[in-house]
């Protein structure tokens, strides 16, 4: 496989008010020095975004929710794959952690354009040590 395999930390906030709100928060998370492996954003209703971040380090991220009073549930724990694109690789994976008995409740993925990939998997706490070795991480 040409990829990396890292297990990751992610927390959840939601961010009441305009949309706006929540994405102002990404220029809070930068001036604080808080580098995002990835983000999703998800609406909740008219007034509400859901915020998922993946710092790079989860310290600078806790100290600044402290700071700015925002909730964060958190960390739960996934999977980054990373690395050239290629045919079948994600499948693979998939194989292994199946043969394992994991069953992912949820991935996301997205390529650079370049021939490059990121791909996250959510697997449910009690299988995580399951996955990770299956995935020799």
């Amino acid at each position: 496989m040409s990829a990396s395999i890292r297990p990751i930390e992610y927390f959840t906030a939601t961010v009441h008010g305009a949309p706006e709100h929540a994405y102002a928060l990404l220029g809070h998370l930068a001036s604080a020095g808080v580098n995002l492996l990835a983000f999703n954003a998800i609406p909740v209703g008219l007034q509400a975004t859901q915020l998922v971040l993946f710092p790079e380090e989860p310290g600078p991220l806790t100290h600044l929710a402290h700071e700015q009073r925002l909730a964060l549930a958190g960390p739960d724990r996934a999977f980054l794959i990373s690395g050239d694109d290629e045919l079948g690789l994600l499948a693979r994976v998939h194989e292994k952690l199946a043969a394992a008995g994991v069953h992912p409740y949820a991935s996301t993925g997205v390529t650079d354009g370049r021939g490059g990939f990121g791909y996250i998997v959510y697997v449910r706490k009690e299988q995580f040590e399951a996955a990770a070795k299956a995935l020799a991480v």
